[in-house]
Formats: structure tokens, sequence, C-alpha cells
């Protein structure tokens, strides 16, 4: 017998990519379950399935920064904040964290059909009573318009969004005049492609000869000390903390001001959640 869930949750992650670098990802997550019925009829209540395999996902690779030890250029050391990652190519690339913001895999990409293999062993070693086997798939959302990635980190959250280098895959909406502008979420999609949100206030200036034409960002969370240096035009700074909400406002702001027109902005985080915003030109 065969349990399915599906869009059981969602997982947030960043990951370097041999020929992106660094991008942030939004999976769907969908669960089959193998098993015997016991005798009360059922395979596993529907209502521990869920919080058994979200609570996994969130202490594993949820809002880490998904490593392919083996991508040519990779390097992974100790160092004094847990563990640092530098890769050459496509771009420098240095990030530093706790060790828990890292999910260090030992492939040369990173692939949802692989970590799905690789969650769903991972669940199947120790599964609850009368179930088998577990199997997860992956899957980006169908988004018909306007679509980015981006990477960021908040010092500030309590909980794992605080991970210097963790992203989301996102749809963009933009109104004036109470219409749709598909050419105008097209192009701030495209500016913001791949590229990595920061604070203005974290951003450490002053650095040597060697970083030139970097950009260096650095905090401490309540999870440890965090850095990350990448090429300043894969970057965009920000004279807020990146959550969402400043995201949409800032967003709505630098449209209305480039366009002299009212702008109001849906902007999303992930999978279906977000904030909307507006701003007068």
């Amino acid at each position: 017998m065969t349990l399915f869930v599906n869009r059981l949750t969602h997982l947030d992650a960043s990951l370097w990519c041999p020929e992106r670098g660094l991008i942030g990802a939004s999976w769907r997550v969908d669960a089959e379950l193998d098993g015997e019925l016991g005798e009360d009829g059922m395979l596993f209540d529907f209502g521990e399935v869920k919080p058994w395999i979200k609570s996994r996902i969130d202490q594993g690779p949820d809002h880490t920064l998904l490593v392919p030890t083996e991508a040519p250029g990779i390097s992974v050391h100790e160092c004094a904040e847990g563990l640092c990652v530098r890769a050459e190519s496509p771009y420098p690339f240095e990030v530093r964290g706790p060790r828990q913001a890292f999910a260090l895999l030992p492939w040369p990409a990173i692939t949802a059909e692989r970590l799905a293999e690789h969650l769903s062993a991972s669940l199947s070693r120790q599964p609850p009573a009368r179930v088998e086997a577990i199997r997860l798939t992956l899957t980006d959302e169908a988004i018909d318009g306007a679509a980015y990635t981006y990477s960021h980190g908040l010092k500030r959250h309590a909980g794992n969004c605080q991970r210097i280098a963790h992203g989301h895959r996102s749809r963009l909406h933009v109104w004036q005049d109470g219409e749709r502008c598909p050419a105008l979420e097209t192009e701030w999609a495209e500016r913001l492609a791949d590229r990595y949100l920061v604070d203005e206030a974290d951003v450490v200036e002053g650095l040597d000869a060697a970083f030139t034409g970097r950009l260096t960002t650095r905090y401490t969370a309540e999870q440890g000390r965090f850095a990350l240096t990448l090429p300043r035009e894969r970057c965009i700074p920000m004279p807020t903390p990146t959550t969402v909400e400043h995201i949409a406002a800032w967003l709505a702001g630098e449209i209305a001001r480039e366009t002299g027109r009212a702008t109001r902005v849906q902007a999303f985080e992930g999978i279906d959640k977000g904030a909307l915003a507006e701003a007068e030109a």
C-alpha cells in the first residue's frame, strides 16, 4: 500500500552552481510512503505525516547553502566561524558560518532529483512503524510569467533565516494604474536574477587590495558569526534588512521613481508567501 501527500511542505535554500554561481531555490515537496496497513486500516496517520517529514527537512537542508563538494574549484575547510566554503568559478566566492548553515553533498552539482533521492534514502533509514520506504519529489513551482532567484541572510531573525546564504525562487507582480505590467515584471526579475540582496549596514568597507571589486558582508546572529564575499556586480545593496516586506517596499519605490508612476508590488518569498507594497511617483 502507498500513501501519498502532495504539497506536504516547501524547501527554501541556496545552492552553489558551477555554471551560475550562488542561486536561490524553492521546491515543492511531495511524498509517498510504502508499507502495510495496521488493524486501524491505516498505514500512517495523515496528521503525523506532515510534521514528521517537515521537521526532518527543516532540521536538514532547508534554509542552508547546498554545497556540491565535488564541483570544480570548490574547497571546504574549518575556520573560526565553523566552516569556510570557497569557489573560483564562475566567479570568486567565499562564505563562512556555523556548520548547520551548510549542507555538504558529495556531488559535482546540485539537482532537485538527486537531492530528493538523498532525502528519501535518509528518511527511509529510520521510518515510522509500518512504513517500509519513503519517496520525496522536489519540483519547481510552475510560474507563468516573471520569476527570479535570490539569496540573502537576516541577522535579526530568530530562526534559520539568519543564515547568511539561503534563498528563494520567486514570482514578481507589478501593477500601475490598476493593471499588471508584464514588461516591468520581466525587467526587474532579470535585474534581480541570481543576485545576493544585502543590507548596506552589514557591508564591510576598507578591505585589502585582494578584494578589489568584491563586496563583503559580515554579521553576528544568534546561531553564530557569518561572512560572505562576492563580486559587487552579483550583489544588490539595500538600505534596509532584506526581509520580503522591505524587498516589496524597495521595489515599489524604485519602480515608481524610475517610471514616474504610482506602483504596487507583490513580492514573493519562495512559494505562496510574500508581501505587498505601494509607492507614489
